[in-house]
């Protein structure tokens, strides 16, 4: 769930970063409703994904990394709020600046990089310290 979840989100930043280019390039229209439409479902089906991989034992509790999951929810959960925001001032015809958009970008690029980190993590096999510390032993000795 964690693989379809970074993804999903991973298509909608990039849908995303269209979505920016176009509105910051042109000054008096909007981006295609059909373009913006499909980013914002996928991102909420990105998070929704994410938030049913969240369900279930922590993960990466050996490593420090448990709350990388929440962590990207909430990131990606603050994101959405102001994708709604934008969605309120596309509805009324308000111009907005684009530290708005950078700030929604921002939230949204930081929560994928979370849910990346809580995915690689979470496939990470554990570090067996004894046997590593023999492999870099016989490294050195190779090497000398």
């Amino acid at each position: 769930m964690l693989v379809a979840a970074f993804v999903i989100l991973g298509v909608a930043v990039l849908l995303g970063s269209v979505l920016a280019v176009l509105r910051l390039q042109t000054e008096s229209s909007a981006p295609p409703w059909s373009l913006a439409t499909l980013h914002g479902f996928l991102a909420v089906g990105g998070l929704s994904c994410l938030a049913l991989a969240l369900r279930g034992p922590p993960r990466g509790l050996d490593r420090g990394v448990a709350s990388f999951g929440i962590i990207a929810t909430s990131l990606i959960a603050l994101a959405a709020l102001i994708g709604v925001a934008l969605l309120a001032t596309r509805i009324f015809k308000i111009r907005i600046s684009g530290m708005v958009i950078g700030v929604h970008a921002t939230l949204a690029v930081g929560g994928l990089s979370f849910s990346q980190l809580t995915f690689s993590w979470d496939r990470t096999t554990p570090v067996d310290s004894a046997n590593f510390t023999k492999s870099v032993t016989r490294m050195s000795a190779m090497c000398q």
